[in-house]
């Protein structure tokens, strides 16, 4: 080949005498010259647009950096938070628990429609520090209050506060609680708490409690709310108690083992009348269960000390083992009509989870420690009763 590789430089002189027979060569170089300067010009552009798109981010991140809590709120704003104005109506008792994080309280004043959203509350409290000052306690506050409201009653806890604590012992009957709760510092009006006791619809009783608030008025200590009164004791305590036996499935647990949940509280009550010692609660379950199943009547003295009161023994004589009440186990077969006292929440459990044995009798052997005989055969258990009476005979007086 004469002429250049199109690969190889051409100076300046040359190109008039490459003649017509490189016009397309020499066209082409043109056209690549053009294509060149587009391209720097494209690459110019493409650095200027770099240039200014760097500057509107930087601006964007400066201002979130510099305007951060004003963005949070213009972004919080997208979300509604819906606020009640003033200081509320009525009253609703409220229960703070140790530990319990700002979201978590304001997720039960909503619940409890203390507030109307728990952002308008989680707003109010992060914007004041005293917020951090919530006690653990049990609150008097009032429906549908602002969130700042709210929030300015927990913190003045003279007002929302408890004023006193009422503690109700395991066993007691609902005639028992009227008494404690009309003598204790609730200062209520004479009558008012078997007032409320008659009208059991009032009391938040389960479905299954045939309108009876007998076994169902939890035991255990309470705060009392500022201007409370005999509903709102008795409510807190079947609150109580309908806590207590969802968190143990009672139903469900109860409906498994072919169990009426009444019957189930009705075994409870007597369990908890027959024995104190946790360890047997189990055993007690099953002898009931075992009679009931058997036809046997179940003979049992708490039963009749419903009826006739108890006097200080743990015993019944004959004349009160022939009275006519349908309590009396002694004449009459089956369970008792209702429960006989509030059991515990361990009464409950063994009433829906009985121990597996053959027992059919039990007895005390020992009064002081609370020792109890279980026995399959009644003469295991004559047995176990000749104990007793030793024991009897050995602490004159006690029996």
């Amino acid at each position: 080949m004469n002429g250049p590789s199109v690969h190889e430089e051409v100076d300046e002189g040359e190109r008039d005498d490459l003649g017509s027979g490189l016009g397309l060569r020499a066209e082409s170089r043109v056209e690549r010259r053009a294509n060149r300067r587009r391209a720097r010009g494209r690459r110019a552009f493409g650095c200027f647009a770099g240039l200014i798109s760097l500057v509107v981010v930087g601006a964007l991140v400066a201002g979130a950096v510099v305007g951060f809590g004003k963005g949070k709120d213009a972004l919080e704003g997208l979300f509604s938070a819906p606020d009640y104005e003033g200081a509320g109506t009525g009253s609703v008792v409220v229960e703070i628990t140790k530990g319990q994080a700002t979201a978590s309280i304001a997720d039960t004043l909503e619940k409890k429609e203390v507030v109307k959203s728990a952002r308008a509350f989680e707003r109010v409290a992060r914007d004041d520090p005293r917020s951090l000052q919530i006690q653990a306690a049990t609150y008097t506050l009032r429906k549908h209050m602002s969130a700042k409201a709210a929030l300015d009653l927990m913190l003045n806890t003279a007002e929302s506060v408890k004023v006193a604590r009422i503690s109700i012992a395991a066993g007691k009957t609902k005639a028992e609680v009227a008494v404690i709760l009309q003598g204790s510092k609730m200062k209520l009006p004479a009558g008012a708490a078997a007032t409320a006791l008659g009208k059991p619809a009032l009391l938040g009783l389960p479905p299954y409690a045939h309108n009876n608030a007998e076994g169902f008025l939890f035991p255990g200590t309470y705060d009392v709310p500022k201007n409370a009164n005999a509903y709102t004791m008795l409510k807190l305590m079947t609150a109580n108690y309908a806590k207590t036996a969802a968190s143990l499935d009672l139903v469900n647990t109860a409906s498994r083992k072919k169990l009426d949940p009444y019957q189930a509280v009705i075994v409870a009550s007597i369990i908890g009348a027959e024995t104190n010692r946790p360890e047997d609660y189990a055993k007690v379950a099953r002898v009931i269960y075992n009679r009931l199943a058997a036809g046997m009547r179940l003979q049992m003295d708490s039963t009749i000390h419903y009826v006739v009161g108890k006097d200080g023994g743990v015993f019944t004589t004959p004349e009160q083992r022939a009275n006519p009440s349908p309590y009396n186990t002694y004449k009459y077969k089956g369970l008792p009509p209702t429960p006989i006292n509030s059991p515990t929440r361990d009464e409950l459990r063994a009433a829906i989870n009985p121990a597996q044995g053959s027992w059919k009798y039990f007895t005390l052997v020992n009064l002081d420690t609370g020792e109890t005989a279980f026995a399959s055969t009644l003469s295991e258990h004559q047995a176990n009763t000749a104990k007793l009476q030793a024991w009897c005979q050995a602490h004159k007086g006690r029996c």
